[in-house]
């Protein structure tokens, strides 16, 4: 078998670019106001537990802040949301200006006219290389099923298309 090839960060990028993906943005409310990023790493994990996972970069500011709060809701973007997904992946210090959201049932940021939102509570992180695992556990949902997801796919947000049947 031998040693493995490394792997060209540039090339891997590419690759698994192919794979579309929804994009989320991760919100709490600190004693200086609200906070958030933006995370196209997300997925549903377990049923029972509820359990979501998410894998915010370690270069992240606004994760370790997140952490210590423990409890954070996670708002699955909208078609159209673009500018929020940029707004929230920029290091600014009030990404939440001209943003409306209301509180969810546990006190968190949900963006307004989002797809869905989850409020979870930290239950686990692990070591995901230039990333962290976060594992939450799901306290309270909801969604818009009127509504289409954000998508973003090799570079790019794109939109959901439906066949005509």
């Amino acid at each position: 078998m031998g040693t493995p090839r490394i792997v060209d960060p540039g090339v891997m990028r590419e690759v698994l670019g192919h794979f579309a993906s929804g994009v989320t943005v991760v919100t709490a409310v600190t004693d200086d106001g609200p906070i958030g990023f933006t995370c196209q790493s997300f997925s549903s994990l377990s049923l029972d537990p509820p359990l979501v996972a998410f894998a915010p970069a370690r270069t992240s500011r606004t994760w370790p802040q997140l952490r210590e709060i423990r409890r954070f809701c996670v708002n699955v973007l909208a078609e159209g949301q673009d500018d929020v997904s940029q707004n929230f992946a920029r290091s600014v210090d009030d990404k939440f200006d001209g943003v409306p959201w209301q509180p969810s049932p546990h006190g968190a940021p949900i963006l307004e006219d989002v797809v869905a939102w989850i409020d979870g509570e930290l239950w686990a992180e692990y070591d995901g290389g230039d990333h962290t695992i976060v594992v939450a556990r799901v306290l309270d949902l909801g969604a818009h099923p009127d509504r289409r997801p954000l998508l973003y796919h090799r570079g790019a947000y794109g939109l959901l298309h439906r066949s005509e049947a």
